[in-house]
């Protein structure tokens, strides 16, 4: 069993906890909640002695020792299901997620996830998260949006990648395909609550985002409650004549749940194939021909790819990444670009 020992530096907190999380060296990457854990485990000795309350006083230049355990096996089972790696290293692993797969494993999705699978493919080389062997999924994307995601593999990863997307200095961007194409001189689109235009033509859409009134599978839009969300969409081409679909870019300042998909649908231009948000909008056979038209309408998610990812490395330095959309997402925009 590892021990971890420092000293309390000058002019401790008022407080054990506190002045533990200011001072345990970061290279160890104990978060608050796991120094919580280990006091209540009794695992952490003051000066040789047993840690007192959370709440106590610890003086200056207080020795400290912390017994860590080994990362604890997790529940979860590791499934063998291939994975597109475009990166990894000792501390994170970068992939391309299919459309279809669930992140994490849940009540409704206990296998086949990208949890399970991550669990198979990292073996022995996940150092822990946390106090469990386990990845550590810092986001999320839809069960049926694919494309990148970084996921740690330590807890130092783990904090470093979350303070990053706490502080939404990670860069990350999004190919929609959507009905219709956001227009500045749209007067409707002006008049939505929320919504202005940027300096090249890009959207901005800011609003509250919260669990819909009664249907608590899905997210609403708000001005009242919910938490801070901001989009930004730039329209790359139109399809259709007139302009009936649009491949945009859509770039994340926050990341809250079914982000795009909502505002997407609030401005009026919701996404292809998403049946939550979209309602039940048909692509115009008139301005795409039938047997297009049918097409767009067929496709069977919504039509949304996780394009780009950036982001600072824990280790220091800058990394980016980009995912071309997968074959479905592919051969459809390839049929509306041969119709143009």
């Amino acid at each position: 069993m590892p021990r971890l020992t420092f000293r309390i530096g000058p002019q401790p907190p008022a407080r054990l906890d506190r002045a533990l999380a200011r001072d345990v060296p970061v290279e160890a990457a104990l978060s608050r909640s796991r120094l919580a854990r280990l006091l209540a485990d009794g695992a952490v000795l003051i000066d040789g002695a047993p840690a007192p309350s959370p709440k106590a006083p610890v003086a200056e230049g207080a020795l400290v020792e912390i017994e860590i355990e080994a990362p604890a096996e997790v529940e979860t089972a590791a499934e063998a299901i291939p994975l597109e790696i475009l990166h990894e290293d000792d501390d994170l692993i970068v992939l391309d997620k299919p459309a279809g797969m669930v992140v994490h494993p849940a009540p409704g999705s206990p296998g086949g996830t990208l949890v399970n699978a991550l669990l198979a493919h990292c073996g022995d080389s996940l150092a822990g998260i946390g106090g469990e062997k386990r990845p550590g999924i810092v986001h999320r994307i839809d069960k049926d949006t694919s494309g990148l995601l970084v996921v740690a593999k330590t807890d130092r990863a783990h904090h470093a990648l979350s303070a990053q997307f706490a502080a939404h200095s990670v860069e990350r961007s999004y190919l929609a395909l959507c009905h219709g194409a956001p227009d500045p001189g749209d007067p409707r689109l002006n008049g939505i609550k929320g919504t202005s235009f940027e300096s090249g033509e890009v959207l901005k859409i800011q609003s509250l985002l919260g669990r819909h009134k009664t249907d608590r599978q899905r997210q609403a839009v708000s001005f009242s409650q919910g938490r801070h969300a901001v989009t930004r969409v730039r329209v790359m081409e139109r399809f259709g004549a007139p302009t009936s679909l649009a491949l945009c870019d859509c770039r994340l300042e926050t990341g809250r749940t079914h982000q795009i998909r909502v505002h997407m649908s609030h401005i009026g231009h919701a996404l292809v194939g998403d049946a939550t948000y979209g309602g039940r909008r048909k692509a115009p056979a008139k301005a795409l021909g039938a047997e297009l038209a049918a097409a767009v309408d067929a496709f069977p998610r919504q039509a949304l790819h996780a394009a780009s990812l950036g982001f600072e490395h824990p280790a220091g330095g800058r990394m980016s990444f980009t995912a071309a959309p997968p074959e479905d997402f592919a051969a459809l925009l390839a049929a509306l670009r041969a119709q143009v």
